[in-house]
């Protein structure tokens, strides 16, 4: 996937190469073998270190604009979990190609965040994600949210050690994303409907989104919130309460 877009850093050192001698001639056959197979390993030492620390990890994935960080930001205004006893420190690691833009904003919210700037690259990758959460102390953390590369393509092949995968769809973006990248929608544990307060302004057809998404990702819990106006989080809230159990 990734070495169709240009991003290749995931492939490096990873596709093997068989050399058959046929007579005096010389056939060279590229075995295409585990290329993601390094991090995959990666993403299990992380999800083993991350359970050896107590932490609850999400992996947030979206095309930009959708509103990762809104969310977030929300979670932590209305103290998500709060109302079942409990006070939730949270943390998070925040990918974007340039700026450290989204991880001052969540900073200025009193959250622990910490920027990776991956370049070139249209996802984050396990060893990036294990590097970048050294910066935080983890010990004092109970949820740590991996907010990706915005982007609905590469991210999907990528696991990154996490406990639950959701997916952020935006009503701006229209009700057939699901249809037009089923590899991310497929993958994800749960799938948020975000920016409900502009529904009617944009005309989103929600019943259709929500056919679309079940569809293609029948095993997907579907939430519909506002990021903005923080309806919706009470439900969202429930449900991550009782996967973090």
């Amino acid at each position: 996937m990734c070495k169709d877009c240009g991003c290749s850093s995931a492939i490096d050192n990873e596709i093997p190469t068989l050399k058959i001698e046929e007579r005096t001639q010389q056939r060279r056959i590229e075995i295409n073998q585990g290329i993601l197979s390094k991090n995959d390993r990666l993403a299990e030492q992380n999800r083993n270190y991350f359970q050896s620390k107590g932490l609850f990890v999400i992996n947030l994935l979206s095309s930009p604009g959708s509103g990762k960080t809104a969310l977030i930001e929300r979670m932590q205004i209305e103290q998500i979990l709060q109302e079942y006893g409990e006070s939730i420190n949270l943390g998070v690691v925040v990918g974007d190609l340039a700026t450290d833009n989204d991880a001052r904003r969540l900073q200025h919210r009193g959250i622990s965040a910490v920027q990776i700037t991956t370049g070139n690259a249209c996802h984050l990758e396990a060893d990036l994600v294990f590097q970048a959460a050294q910066k935080l102390d983890l010990d004092s953390l109970d949820l740590l949210i991996i907010e990706n590369v915005g982007n609905l393509v590469c991210p999907a092949a990528y696991d990154l050690g996490e406990d639950l995968r959701i997916v952020l769809l935006s009503v701006t973006e229209g009700e057939d994303k699901p249809l037009k990248y089923p590899t991310m929608f497929k993958s994800a544990q749960v799938v948020i409907i975000n920016k409900i307060d502009l529904t009617e302004a944009v005309e989103f057809d929600r019943e259709l989104a929500i056919a679309n998404i079940q569809k293609i990702a029948p095993q997907a819990k579907i939430f519909q919130i506002s990021a903005k106006t923080g309806t919706g989080i009470n439900y969202l809230s429930t449900y991550l309460f009782s996967k973090k159990e």
